[in-house]
């Protein structure tokens, strides 16, 4: 395993590397592993963004520092690090784990990135682990828009919708389908004035609702320039950053 690739692309050397070794050993390889590191890490990484957005964004309220915080630490963000990192190359997983794509899964990739900060934290101080983490997530935070950033797709297009001056749209449970336990319900999102209407499968009425909020969202971006043209708004609006995942929440 050649770990200097993985620690340049880090922009940091180990002094002790059985440390990064060790941020990278899945419990199914050895009873020596990374849940220690990781719980560590955890706890310096959401110290690190929100200090980072703190002084970032100084006119932003506590309410939107916490949302924007939560869609940075989360583990779709980590995992997307871990694949910039190349990390699935470098993990030490069980044979089991090895035999059903462990290392492609999101939760085992983002639990080691955060075992790799306490590892740079153990191996050195939380300043030199902040650095790091600042970083890695340089990028995205000169590419994110705070405003929309960790906002479910039924509050983006409730925003769109009002500072358009449109009424609210209406959720509607077209069908449901399935066992009690295993239900599927069809949700139709209508936004009349507009003649915009989406329909999406979930697992979850909430769910439905959110998956037809971003088709309708979609659909916004592509008629409120048509409709608006002539004014500044309006490719405010249509330059809006929509999500492309929902959160699949049960009720």
């Amino acid at each position: 395993m050649n770990l200097t690739q993985l620690e340049t692309r880090l922009g940091y050397k180990f002094t002790d590397q059985r440390l990064l070794i060790q941020a990278l050993t899945h419990r199914s390889h050895s009873a020596i592993h990374n849940e220690r590191f990781e719980f560590l890490g955890d706890s310096i990484l959401n110290f690190a963004v929100a200090a980072i957005l703190f002084h970032q964004l100084p006119n932003v309220d506590e309410g939107d520092l916490s949302r924007i915080r939560a869609s940075l630490v989360k583990q779709g963000t980590l995992a997307d690090i871990a694949t910039r990192l190349d990390l699935p190359n470098f993990l030490r997983l069980g044979e089991g784990e090895l035999k059903s794509g462990g290392f492609r899964r999101p939760s085992i990739l983002a639990d080691a990135v955060e075992a790799i900060f306490g590892a740079i934290y153990l191996d050195s101080c939380s300043d030199r682990a902040h650095q790091v983490i600042e970083g890695l997530y340089r990028p995205i935070l000169d590419s994110v828009d705070f405003n929309t950033l960790g906002k479910d797709a039924k509050t983006l297009l409730q925003e769109v919708l009002q500072g358009r001056k449109f009424s609210l749209p209406a959720y509607n449970v077209i069908a449901t389908s399935g066992a009690a336990h295993d239900q599927q319900f069809e949700v139709e999102c209508l936004i009349a004035e507009l003649d915009v209407r989406s329909q999406a499968m979930g697992s979850s009425r909430r769910a439905a609702e959110q998956e037809a909020a971003a088709l309708a969202l979609a659909e916004l971006e592509k008629i409120l320039p048509k409709k608006k043209s002539a004014t500044k708004q309006a490719r405010k609006v249509a330059q809006l950053s929509l999500p492309v995942a929902v959160e699949q929440d049960r009720k």
